[in-house]
């Protein structure tokens, strides 16, 4: 086993102050620079993956070495600091346990359960698309997990609303919209623990102060899409779509009530983790006392199976590990543009403008987090790139925090899915262009159609401008971290 001393040796030993770069602070910013630039080449290719970026982010790291002109070890071992930094570490952990409980609660049915309740209610055409976005947001969050929604409806929601009716184009962006809404305000939501983590902020007062301007956008857009979204006519395979029906069923909305536990547990202000492994163990304990599905689904040990373990806990974990890695090279990256100075230079250049303005101080930080979402695919990763611009500003004009991981996470959140290259777009269009197979009637929507009608995106981006320059829902930070009106 290697002691602290051999460590020390490997890494460079002390933890680096500062770096000097060519090209002085805009050098620092060359590994995320290219990283952004290597995101949004893959994004407009249409090659963009989560090991895409993992790849852009390590040649970034890599590129870095290039312009130091501090020594090569100091720069590793200020890279190594950056990797170290809790934010990552907290918010990978967070995830795993988050998508545990997702997974739990997708093997117990609760998409079929929430599939079951627009059945019966016998809406067609708009009306059917309004509450497709209403189980959407529900689903999303309950489970925490935008792209998960987006997978699970796509394929069931979206066929069942093409065939009673519903114009694809507002379906699809119902589903997305849905998706939205939990990214945004689901407490296990990775957007929702990175926004909080960065900005220290405790998860279950951030959800509380976000929740007014989520339903602000959520009104005004299941209105748009019961008005709008019919119209569509599609003289499909009745036999086809008779099948349907027969994978739906109620049973899967017991899952609701580990769900409700978790959310009285994290508002109540026990820790995430307590909260989510509550979760975890009583929706597992009602699926074996239900015999909703075989244990197997949840941990299953499989030696014909390249993974040897199997099942909905493994699965929520393993569906993070391209994510993590990525997450911690941009939390490093960010790190070089601290050492570098890139920061100070940045929020130099941002207060001459700012000045004492508080309002400016907040457009500014709309702006940063917008410009950032718009470049790099995956919002979680945009989100971690912006959260040292927003935590130094917020900081420093003495913005509360759950106000900074609310404008952090509302944008993030927002136009992670609506721009046609974003992840969750693509990966909603892929699922229902592979659902062809099943249902050859299947319409397909192109992402660089949707995007203008994923309402409760596009409101939410609209609230956080329209707070920023009016100040709504604007709390400073007191002196013991309470928030205090100006």
């Amino acid at each position: 086993m290697p002691n602290n001393e051999d460590i020390d040796k490997a890494t460079g030993g002390a933890v680096v102050q500062s770096l000097e770069f060519r090209l002085g602070a805009f050098g620092a910013a060359i590994p995320l620079l290219f990283f952004v630039i290597w995101a949004i080449t893959i994004s407009v290719l249409q090659l963009s993956s989560e090991v895409g970026l993992v790849l852009g982010a390590i040649m970034g790291l890599t590129l870095g070495l290039f312009f130091s002109k501090s020594k090569w070890e100091d720069y590793a071992q200020g890279l190594f600091d950056g990797l170290a930094q809790p934010v990552g570490v907290i918010a990978i952990v967070a995830w795993f346990y988050a998508g545990m409980f997702a997974q739990v609660l997708q093997v117990g049915g609760l998409v079929e359960g929430l599939v079951w309740i627009g059945s019966i209610t016998g809406l067609s055409g708009g009306l059917f698309v309004a509450m497709t976005f209403l189980l959407s947001a529900t689903f999303s969050t309950a489970v925490g997990t935008g792209y998960g929604t987006v997978v699970a409806f796509s394929t069931l929601m979206y066929p069942s609303g093409i065939a009673v009716g519903a114009d694809p184009l507002f379906m699809f962006a119902a589903i997305l919209a849905g998706a939205v809404f939990g990214d945004n305000l689901a407490p296990v939501s990775d957007t929702t623990i990175v926004s909080a983590v960065t900005q220290d902020a405790d998860v279950p007062g951030v959800v509380r102060s976000r929740f007014k301007y989520s339903i602000a956008a959520a009104i005004p857009t299941f209105l748009l899409f019961a008005i709008f979204g019919g119209g569509g006519n599609v003289q499909g395979n009745q036999a086809a779509i008779s099948s349907m029906a027969e994978s739906i069923s109620p049973n899967g909305l017991i899952m609701l009530v580990p769900f409700a536990l978790v959310l009285f547990l994290a508002l109540r202000g026990h820790h995430l983790l307590t909260s989510l492994t509550w979760g975890i163990v009583f929706a597992i304990a009602l699926i074996a006392i239900l015999n909703i599905k075989p244990l197997t689904q949840i941990l299953n040990f499989n030696p014909e199976s390249d993974m040897i373990v199997e099942g909905a806990l493994v699965s929520g974990i393993t569906s993070y590990f391209n994510m993590a890695v990525l997450i911690l090279l941009i939390v490093a990256a960010s790190h070089l543009l601290k050492l570098g100075g890139t920061m100070e230079v940045i929020t130099g250049m941002m207060i001459k403008w700012i000045k004492k303005s508080v309002r400016r101080a907040e457009i500014a930080m709309w702006s940063i987090v917008a410009l950032l979402n718009s470049a790099i695919t995956i919002n979680t990763a945009a989100e971690i790139a912006a959260a040292p611009f927003v935590r130094e500003l917020g900081t420093r004009y003495k913005i509360h925090r759950y106000r900074r991981a609310n404008m952090l996470d509302a944008i993030t959140s927002a136009l992670g899915y609506i721009f046609p290259w974003g992840a969750p777009v693509l990966l909603g269009w892929s699922t229902i262009q592979s659902m062809q197979e099943q249902y050859e009637w299947l319409p397909v929507v192109n992402p660089t159609s949707v995007f203008p009608f994923v309402f409760q995106g596009w409101f939410l981006v609209i609230i956080m401008l329209v707070a920023a320059l009016t100040g709504w829902g604007l709390r400073y930070e007191g002196k013991n971290g309470e928030e205090v009106r100006g």
